[in-house]
């Protein structure tokens, strides 16, 4: 459901804004009327930002790597210089790079988890803070995960956990500025394939059957036993940026099909 106007005159950041759940809240997002600014390090985006434009909507694209806050810099930078501020910034970035039990991590598998999945969302809040301080006003939507509580993934599990945590004292820390900053903590979803894959470099046969032990972990945790649908995420998202969600903020809202991590 399309909600006419809803972020008419909002600029709007969605970083992993190149496939899944990113494409969909920022092509969402420009019908609603928001202009939009693309983040992600595949080139890719730029195909979001030609398909918003073609159909009437603002858009532009940056290629960069989050995992730098100089990249969160550059994303910021770009937002300003496109269209002269920043009212959402929706944190989108993340995902689960192997999965196997946390005794078979590697130290350098570990960091590069919290890399992935915490750095990008604490260097993007950092660096968009300045310009929503000037304003007055601002929201930041984090997208985080119930897999807080979950199998085979605790280094992502963890870097999940710092998102809640961030998103509960930024909010309490900058509420009185103006800026909310809430979460959702999105469960199992069905997507189509990823076009640049989790990891490159591919899953052994005992890596696969950990990540099906993971899978069927997720499934049945939730009240429905499926996997949610990317518009079941995506809808979530926009509401808690939208005006209509003015008084929720240090809020992490569970869409997992009952389970709240």
């Amino acid at each position: 459901m399309i909600f006419s106007q809803r972020f008419a005159g909002k600029v709007m950041i969605v970083t992993g804004a190149a496939q899944g759940i990113g494409a969909g809240v920022a092509t969402r997002a420009a019908a609603e009327g928001a202009s939009l600014v693309l983040i992600d390090r595949a080139d890719f985006v730029s195909e979001v930002e030609a398909e918003i434009v073609a159909g009437g909507g603002k858009a532009v694209s940056v290629q960069c790597d989050l995992e730098t806050h100089e990249g969160a810099a550059e994303a910021v930078a770009a937002a300003l210089a496109a269209f002269g501020r920043i009212d959402i910034l929706v944190n989108n970035v993340g995902g689960a790079i192997r999965m196997r039990p946390y005794a078979q991590f590697e130290p350098a598998q570990i960091d590069a988890e919290i890399r992935r999945s915490l750095m990008p969302t604490l260097y993007c809040c950092h660096a968009v803070l300045p310009a929503m301080l000037e304003q007055g006003a601002g929201t930041i939507v984090n997208v985080s995960s119930n897999a807080t509580r979950g199998i085979r993934r605790v280094p992502y599990s963890a870097a999940k956990g710092g998102i809640n945590g961030l998103t509960q004292a930024l909010a309490m820390e900058y509420g009185e500025a103006g800026i909310r900053v809430v979460a959702t903590a999105p469960g199992g979803t069905s997507a189509p394939p990823r076009r640049v894959p989790r990891n490159a470099a591919g899953d052994t046969a005992q890596e696969q059957a950990w990540m099906a032990e993971a899978v069927e972990q997720v499934t049945s945790s939730t009240f429905v036993k499926r996997y949610g649908t990317l518009e079941e995420q995506i809808a979530p998202i926009l509401f808690l940026a939208s005006d209509e969600a003015s008084y929720i903020t240090g809020s992490i809202l569970p869409v997992a099909g009952g389970d709240i991590g």
